[in-house]
Order: structure tokens, then sequence, then C-alpha cells
């Protein structure tokens, strides 16, 4: 070969010295002639076992899936599913701006003397008076019964979704009896008046509906930040007893919107929808901060805390952001 290499040979160390007829000895033929016949019959014996073991076995575990799916899903028993008539779930807007939605009840005259299941007389009609796209509120959904419920909630009319699916839908698993939960929604696009509803609907008993009418409209002036679940802000705020007008406490607190464990529940997800301009409240000169009111039942303020000498109280929050978000 060129290059002054010395041709060798290669051994063929892949194919085999061995007589073919040696290595792959021909099969015999000459078989019982019943040993093919035992052979099938044991072999369809045997299948006929493992059938019969495997739908026992799938009849198990169906049951078991159903048991699981029934467990999941929650009760369908449309009774369990009532009180007085309604649904026993309730769901409202945090905003102090709310009435009774199809005009077929009056406002109570005094809020911590209901002595019925439900924390209102009957479905809400909310207003929602925003700073621009991007702006959010606070929906709060209560269960007044003695069933855990697994629920569906949609937002119909278009430009508003859930923030933590970024969907116009969210399903509430697992909510216990005489729990509640609040979730954030938000404008997706820039809207000067609309009514959309929030339904929240049973996911087994699709007839099991209720629903929340919220009237959007645009505020007089918009804002570049909004604040959102998860922002740090620097808030003042204000809060009196709803029934009786008396002012309780004022002051200056940080607090982080949505789900903040220092305070009552109520008190965080009141600062979702507060707006500021990009100044941020960093010159004490320049006021760009909004105020809203907000509405707590006692299930997301203190009724929770037993012997507390609020347990049974309304409250009216007013908050102004001062400062934020701060990061």
């Amino acid at each position: 070969m060129t290059g002054g290499h010395d041709k060798r040979c290669v051994t063929r160390s892949w194919m085999s010295d061995t007589p073919d007829e040696i290595e792959h000895p021909p099969v015999p033929l000459g078989l019982n002639s019943m040993a093919v016949p035992r052979a099938t019959i044991v072999m369809s014996i045997g299948t006929v076992v493992v059938l019969i073991v495997s739908s026992i076995w799938v009849g198990l575990s169906a049951m078991d899936f159903l048991d699981d799916l029934d467990t999941s899903f929650g009760s369908n028993n449309v009774e369990l599913l009532k009180s007085d008539g309604r649904w026993i779930w309730e769901v409202d807007l945090l905003f102090d701006t709310c009435s009774a939605r199809e005009d077929d009840w009056n406002w109570p005259e005094k809020l911590s003397d209901r002595d019925d299941v439900y924390l209102y007389p009957g479905e809400l009609r909310c207003d929602w008076e925003h700073q621009g796209d991007g702006d959010g509120a606070s929906v709060a959904v209560y269960n007044r019964g003695n069933e855990t419920l697994d629920l569906v909630l949609e937002i119909s009319g278009g430009g508003v979704a859930f923030s933590a699916s970024g969907e116009p839908h969210y399903i509430i698993n697992d909510l216990d009896e005489g729990g509640s939960v609040i979730l954030e929604i938000n404008l997706e696009e820039g809207i000067s008046e609309r009514d959309v509803s929030i339904t929240a609907t049973h996911v087994s008993v699709l007839e099991a509906q209720v629903r929340l009418d919220v009237h959007i409209l645009e505020g007089t002036e918009n804002r570049d930040l909004h604040i959102n679940d998860g922002d740090r802000i620097n808030v003042h705020y204000t809060v009196w007893d709803a029934d009786t007008g008396e002012e309780l406490d004022d002051g200056d607190l940080l607090v982080t919107a949505g789900d903040d464990p220092a305070y009552i529940d109520g008190f965080g997800w009141s600062a979702i929808g507060l707006d500021i301009d990009n100044d941020r409240g960093l010159f004490p000169t320049v006021d760009t901060g909004t105020s809203h009111i907000t509405l707590l039942p006692p299930p997301i303020a203190y009724g929770n805390s037993d012997d507390h000498e609020l347990q049974n109280s309304w409250l009216r929050f007013e908050l102004k952001i001062n400062q934020g978000p701060i990061t």
C-alpha cells in the first residue's frame, strides 16, 4: 500500500469455523404425536385462569376508581348541596360596591345579627372601577354548608381572567365545609364599560350554580402600576365596624397583596387593585396612589378567632397605597 504501510491480513473473528450443521443442528421432527395437543390444552387452561384473575382484578380496580372519582368530585346528592332552597356556597367581590343581583332582596340593617346559614340574603351584583389594563380585584368563595365542595369558576363576558390560571376559568378542589377561598382576577384589555358574570358551578351537579354579576367601568385616571398578588407595598388603612360605623383603628403598614399570613385573610386581599404611577410614592410631594374600600364578612376577618371581640363583626376597610411595589 502507498505510504509505506504493509498490507496485513485481518482475522474475521465474527466468522465461525464450526460447520453450520453442528452450530445450528436441525430441529428433530419425530415428536410424540400427543405432545402438541397436550401442550395446547395446558396453555388453554392457563389462559382461562389468567383471564378470570384479570377480570376480577379489573373489576376491583374499576370499583376503586369509581370510589376515588366520587370522593374527588364530592357529593352529587342535590339535597346535600342545598339549604333553604339555595346552593350552599356564595361568591362576592371584596369591594364595598355590592347589592342584590336581581333586586330581589334588601340589604340587612345589621349584618352581624344575621342568624341564617348564609352571609348574604342572595346573589350579588358588584361594581368594579378600574385604573387601566392589568388592574385587579379579589373574588371570594364561601362554603356555607357541611359538604366539601369541588367547584368550577368561569368568567363570561370577555377581557377578564383568573390570575392563578391566566384563563377565564379556574377549578377549586376540596373547599372545606365552612371554609373560604379568595382569588385574584385581572383585566386583560382596556375596558371602558362592560358587564361580566362569574359563575361557580359544582363539578358533578351542573345545575348547581351560583352567579356574581360584575359591572366594570373605567376610572377617571389610569395608573402605570397595578398592585397584584405578591406585591409588597406600604398602605395607610382605616377600619370601621360595618354595622355601627365606629372607627376601630388606623395606621400605616407594610403588607403583601394577596395571601399575607401576618394579618386576617381579607386584609392582604383588600390590597389587590390599588394603583400607583411609576414614581412608586418615593417623592413626598407627589401623590399618585389610589384608594378603595372593601367589605369583609367574618370568615375572612376575625370569624375564626374564638372569643375575639370582633368575631361576628363585618369590617369595612379603606386602603390607600403610600409606596410600592417594594422589591
